[in-house]
C-alpha cells in the first residue's frame, strides 16, 4: 500500500512553506537504488569488437539437437525453447518509457526472472551457459540470447532478416522494476486490475509478456482476446501485420505445456536452489509444466511453415478444458482424424491445439482475419514479414543502427528511424558561433530563446532505448514542434534562420541549434562549452512519437514521476540538477512553457535574465514558499512570500527532497561548482546521441568543434 506523507504545513527551519499536498510522494519510497547505466571497460569492448558471430551461431545450431538428461528437448531439437528465451527476453519492450527489451539481458534477475511468462526458461539459460562461457567477455547475455533465437529459426527451415550486435548486460535487474510487480511500479504506475492494466506497463498483465493467452481475465473470449492483443502488441509500437506474423511465427514452432494442474512449483524468487522443479510426475519431458496449457500448435513442431494459419482457416474450433485445467482450443473434425503431432518424446500422437489468443486471430476481427488468410495462401509474404517483425522485436530497444557493432548488420529499417549523412563538407564553426554571438549582442532575450530550443531539443533524448536527442533537429517538425513546451520555439528557429541560409548544405539545422545553445549560455557567463559537430538533419519527425517530456514543471508532477524522468535522460540527479538551476537562470523570457522558462515570466511580463548564476538555489533555499494561482490563467506555482518571485511545484522538489535539496546546498554555496557541472552536463546530454557502436560516442574521437 501506498504510504501518504501527511499533508497539513511544512516546517523547513528556518522557513516555512504552505502547501497542499502536491508533494506527497516526498516519503522516500523507492525501495531500489537509483539505477546506474551498464558500464563497459576498455578490455571488454575490445572482446566484443572482436567476437565472431557467426561461429556462435554454428555452436547454437549444435546446440539444438543435442539433447541434455535434465532437461530434455521436445522432439529431440531445443529450437522451440530457445525461440520463447528469444522472444520473451526481448518482448518486454515498451515504448511508452523504452524500458524493457533484450539489452541488458535484465530476465536473468528480479524481477523478470520469476514472472510466470518466463517459467522453465531458466533451463535454457542453464543450456547456453557453456557457450557463453567459451566467448567469454566479448558475447553478451543479451547478444548471445538474441542469437538463440535466431539460431533457432534458421535450424529448422525459418527465415531470419539479419542480427545487430553490441547488447550491453546490466549488472542487475533494477531498470526492470519499473515493469512490475515490485513497489516502485505500484507506486509510479499503479494497476488496479491486474489483467487490465493500462498505457505506461507495456503488459495489460503483470508477469506476462504481452496477453493472458486463455482470453481477457481468463475468460476464453477470443473477440475480448482480439482487443487485448492490438492494445498490447501497440504498446511495443507493432502494427497488425507484424503482430500476426509475430504470433504465427512463434506458434509455427514447438508446444504448450501443462500436463496436470498441480503447476509448477515455486519460482527462482521462492526457491533459488531448486525453482520450478514441476509438481506433474517428473517436472520434465513429458510432464512439464510451463504455462499450464497442454497442445502441440501444428503437426510438425520443428520445421517452419504455415500450417499454423492454415489450420485456422480450414477448420472449425471448440473451447475445452486441458489437462492442466486451463481453458484451451481443438479442431471440429466431421470426418477422419484432426491433424496431430508426434508427442514430445516420440512416443504417442498428440491433437495440435490453439490458445484463445491465437484463435482470437480468426474469430470477427476483420483485420486479423485478412492477414491470417492473407498468410495461409502466401508463403513468401510470410517468410519477409515474418523475418521483418522478428527483427524489430529483438532489435527494437537498440536505438539506431550506428550502436551495432558487427559488419553484416541489415541495412537501417523504419524502426530505427535513420537519418541522411552528415554534410559532406564542414563549415567554419568558429564563423557560425560569431555570427550567433552577434545576434545575442542585438537582442537580451536571444539568450533565453537559444538555451530553451537547444534543451528541448537534446533533452528528448532517452537511455533506456537511445532515441530522441538533437541529432535529426526533430524539434522542426511534428509531433515535437506541436508539443505544448515547444510553444513559440519557432521564433528562436527564426532567429536563426539567417545563418542557416548564410552556410547552406554544409550546416545543419542540428549543430546550428546545439552551438547556438552552448553560445548563449557562454554569454551568460557559463564555463567554456566543447563543441562537437557533424550532426545532420530528419526529413521528418519520425521517432518522436513517444518522446514528449513527462515533466514539465505542472503542480500535479510528484516527485517519483520527477525522479523517473530523470532516470530516462542517462542523467545523474546532481546532473540534472544543475540543468534545472540554468534552466530558471537564462530561461526563455516570455509566451513560454517547461523546464526552461523564466519562472517570473508567468506572470504575464516579460522577464529577461542573461546572466547564469546559482540565483535558483540561492532563491529556492533563501525564501518562504506559498502555493499560488496565477489570476490570469489559473495556472499553479509557488510565490515567495511577499515577493514576485515564483517557481514551479517540481522546482520546490529540489529543497525537500533531501538527496535533491543536498545537491542544491552545494551549487548554491559555490557557483563555480555550479557553472562546472553545467558544462559537463550540457555537453553530456548533448552529445549523448553522437553513438559510435555500442559503447563508443563520435564526440570522444575529437570531432571537429570549437
Amino acid at each position: 500500500m501506498r504510504r501518504i506523507a501527511p499533508c497539513l504545513v511544512l516546517l523547513l527551519a528556518p522557513h516555512i512553506i504552505s502547501a497542499g499536498c502536491p508533494f506527497h510522494n516526498l516519503v522516500r519510497e523507492d525501495p531500489h537504488d537509483y539505477p546506474k547505466p551498464a558500464e563497459v571497460s576498455q578490455a571488454q569492448a575490445e572482446a566484443m569488437a572482436n567476437v565472431n558471430y557467426k561461429d556462435v551461431m554454428e555452436d547454437l545450431k549444435v546446440l539444438m539437437t543435442d539433447s541434455k538428461e535434465f532437461w530434455p528437448a521436445d522432439y529431440g531439437n531445443y529450437g522451440p525453447l530457445f525461440v520463447r528465451l528469444a522472444w520473451h527476453n526481448t518482448g518486454s519492450y515498451r515504448s511508452s518509457d523504452g524500458r524493457g527489451g533484450g539489452d541488458g539481458a535484465r530476465q536473468r534477475f528480479e524481477p523478470e526472472r520469476s514472472w510466470a511468462d518466463n517459467t522453465n526458461l531458466d533451463k535454457a539459460r542453464a543450456l547456453l551457459w557453456p557457450i557463453k562461457e567459451k566467448y567469454g567477455q566479448g558475447l553478451s547475455w543479451g547478444d548471445l540470447i538474441v542469437l538463440s533465437g535466431n539460431a533457432a529459426i534458421e535450424s529448422m527451415g525459418g527465415p531470419v532478416f539479419g542480427f545487430c550486435g553490441g547488447r550491453i548486460d546490466a549488472a542487475d535487474g533494477s531498470e526492470s522494476v519499473k515493469l512490475g510487480p515490485t513497489l516502485e511500479q505500484e507506486i509510479l504506475m499503479p494497476c488496479e486490475v491486474n489483467g487490465e492494466c493500462e498505457v505506461p506497463l507495456g503488459a495489460n498483465t503483470i508477469g506476462l509478456i504481452y496477453v493472458n493467452p486463455e482470453g481477457h481475465m481468463g475468460n476464453a473470449d477470443p473477440a475480448e482476446s482480439a482487443n487485448d492483443i492490438r492494445d498490447v502488441f501497440g504498446r511495443m509500437n507493432m502494427n497488425d501485420i507484424e503482430t500476426v506474423a509475430l504470433i504465427g511465427g512463434g506458434h509455427a514452432f514447438g508446444k504448450a505445456h501443462g500436463a496436470c494442474p498441480d503447476g509448477p512449483g515455486p519460482s527462482p524468487e521462492e526457491d533459488p536452489a531448486n525453482s520450478w522443479p514441476g509438481l506433474c510426475g517428473t517436472g520434465k519431458g513429458e510432464d512439464t509444466y510451463t504455462s499450464g496449457f497442454e497442445l502441440p500448435f501444428t503437426s510438425r513442431p520443428t520445421y517452419w511453415d504455415n500450417e499454423y494459419f492454415q489450420n485456422l482457416v480450414n477448420y472449425e474450433w471448440q473451447v475445452h478444458t486441458g489437462p492442466g485445467n486451463h481453458k484451451q482450443w481443438e479442431p471440429v473434425v466431421a470426418d477422419g482424424m484432426p491433424p496431430t503431432a508426434i508427442s514430445a518424446d516420440g512416443t504417442s500422437n498428440q491433437t495440435v491445439g490453439l490458445l484463445t489468443s491465437d484463435v482470437a486471430l480468426m474469430w470477427d476481427d476483420e483485420a486479423y482475419k485478412s492477414l491470417v488468410i492473407k498468410f495461409a495462401e502466401d508463403m513468401e509474404t510470410f517468410d519477409r514479414e515474418f523475418e521483418l517483425a522478428w527483427y524489430k522485436l529483438t532489435t527494437r530497444d537498440m536505438g539506431p543502427i550506428s550502436r551495432c557493432n558487427n559488419e553484416d548488420v541489415p541495412p537501417p529499417q523504419p524502426f530505427q528511424y535513420p537519418l541522411p549523412d552528415p554534410p559532406a563538407g564542414w563549415p567554419d564553426f568558429q564563423d557560425i558561433k560569431t555570427e550567433i554571438g552577434e545576434l545575442l549582442d542585438n537582442a537580451d532575450e536571444a539568450i533565453g530563446m537559444f538555451t530553451r530550443l537547444a534543451w528541448q531539443c537534446i533533452s528528448t533524448y532517452r537511455s533506456t532505448d537511445y532515441l530522441g536527442g538533437c541529432n535529426g533537429a526533430r524539434i522542426r517538425f511534428s509531433p515535437q514542434k506541436d508539443w505544448s513546451v515547444n510553444r513559440n520555439v519557432e521564433i528562436a528557429l527564426d532567429f536563426l534562420q539567417p545563418i542557416k541560409l548564410n552556410h547552406g548544405t554544409n550546416l545543419s539545422w542540428a549543430d546550428l541549434i546545439v552551438l547556438a545553445g552552448n553560445t548563449a549560455l557562454e554569454k551568460a557567463g557559463g564555463k567554456h562549452l566543447t563543441f562537437c559537430g557533424g550532426r545532420t538533419d530528419a526529413t521528418d519527425g519520425m521517432g518522436s512519437e513517444f518522446l514528449a517530456p513527462k515533466i514539465t514543471g505542472n503542480f500535479s508532477e510528484t516527485l517519483v514521476q520527477f525522479k523517473d524522468s530523470i532516470s530516462i535522460t542517462g542523467l545523474t540527479q546532481r546532473e540534472f540538477t544543475a540543468l534545472i538551476g540554468a534552466g530558471y537562470a537564462v530561461g526563455e523570457s516570455s509566451d513560454c512553457d517547461g523546464l526552461y522558462c523564466n519562472r517570473d515570466s508567468f506572470q504575464g511580463t516579460a522577464s529577461v535574465s542573461s546572466s547564469l548564476s546559482n540565483i535558483f538555489f540561492k532563491n529556492l533555499l533563501s525564501e518562504n514558499w506559498e502555493e499560488y494561482t496565477l489570476p490570469s490563467t489559473g495556472k499553479q506555482m509557488y510565490k515567495a512570500v511577499g515577493k514576485d518571485l515564483l517557481i514551479f511545484g517540481t522546482d520546490l522538489m529540489f529543497r525537500l527532497d533531501p538527496e535533491l535539496l543536498a545537491i542544491s546546498q552545494d551549487f548554491a554555496a559555490d557557483n563555480d561548482l555550479f557553472l562546472t557541472e553545467v558544462a559537463a552536463a550540457w555537453t553530456k546530454l548533448a552529445n549523448a546521441d553522437r553513438f559510435d557502436g555500442p559503447t563508443g560516442n563520435l564526440c570522444d574521437q575529437g570531432l571537429l568543434g570549437v
